[in-house]
Formats: structure tokens, sequence, C-alpha cells
């Protein structure tokens, strides 16, 4: 006989119960939201956590629990999995902002050494700043860009995708492709 739950599911939204179910038969999502919206729909149709974990493919019915727990308070946002092991993330949105914004600025060839940025004319830059980071490592900066869709160079450069400079009768203009983000291939694409 099953325990009582302490904090059981509470009643599903009419686009909650829809969106689960999308995900819970989609081929395309990762498998760790199919699981967790299966197990979240079997819990709102009676079954006891154990047998809501079995039916998700899963073995712990706690887990179960702290998901019906997370779900409770956060809403559809509870399938997405939370940082799962390694070093803590240590740069947040507001240092990777710095970080674009700096790559963004035309260096100065005098105050920054370089006319063009590389990794570790970047890096020089931002620690040195005044509002910069101080410990910020190359690979940061790496995944940072990389994150925001810039793409190395063969130079050893950066670039934005998607913009790129072309001479048009005598002057320099910045050309921008609507179809940039469509193009942009995702970073975890190249770790599978």
């Amino acid at each position: 006989m099953a325990r009582q739950q302490k904090d059981p599911l509470r009643d599903l939204a009419a686009d909650e119960y829809q969106f689960l179910e999308r995900v819970s038969r989609s081929g395309s999502a990762p498998a760790s939201h199919v699981a967790r919206a299966k197990a979240l729909l079997a819990v709102s149709r009676g079954h006891s956590y154990a047998e809501a974990a079995r039916l998700a493919g899963r073995r712990s019915g706690d887990a179960v629990s702290m998901l019906v727990s997370r779900f409770n308070g956060e809403g559809i946002g509870a399938i997405e999995p939370r940082h799962g092991g390694g070093p803590p993330v240590v740069y947040k949105e507001a240092e990777r902002e710095r970080i674009l914004k700096e790559a963004r600025r035309t260096p100065e060839r005098v105050q920054d050494g370089t006319a063009t940025w590389t990794l570790r004319t970047l890096q020089q830059t931002l620690r040195q700043a005044p509002d910069g980071l101080p410990s910020v490592s190359i690979y940061t900066i790496r995944a940072t860009l990389l994150a925001a869709g810039w793409s190395h160079q063969r130079d050893g450069t950066w670039c934005e995708t998607g913009r790129v400079k072309r001479k048009r009768q005598g002057q320099f203009v910045t050309v921008i492709d609507p179809d940039a983000e469509a193009k942009k291939t995702p970073l975890n694409a190249h770790t599978e």
C-alpha cells in the first residue's frame, strides 16, 4: 500500500495538460523532458509516485515526489533540468553581457594593444578594466562568444555571425543577414 503523499500534485490547467501531453509523445524533445512529462501526467491520472516513475521509465518514486513539488512551485518550467553537477556557474548573465559588450567594441591600437580581438587580447582587456572581470578565463570567453553565435575566423579573430562589413561605393557598410538565427547550430550539437 502506498504512503500518503506529502505534497500532492495540484490540478493541472488545460494548457499545462496539453503541453505535457505533447512533450510526453515527442520524438524530438530531450529524453529528460519526455520522462518528466510522463511522470507528471501519470501522477495527475492518480498513479502513485513509484508507479509514475515506472511508467516514465525511471526507478525512483522519490525523484517523482521532488519533481511534483517543483512543478507545484514553478509550473511547466519544472521539466527543464537544473544545473546537474560540475563546478557551479560563476559567470551569470551580467558577466556574459560584459564579455559581449567588450567583444563588440572596436579595439583601440594604443590602449588595447591590438587592432582586432583575439581571445588572449580580449582576456587581458577584461582583466584590466575597472569594471572588468579580473579572473575571467579564455575558455569562459570562448564559450560565451560561441553561445552568443559568434564564430572564430581563420586569422584568429572573432566576429558576430550574420554581420559582415562590405565595401559599397567606396564606403564600408555593415550587412546583416536576416536568416542568421536559423543558420546557427546549437552549441551542444558539436558535443553529442
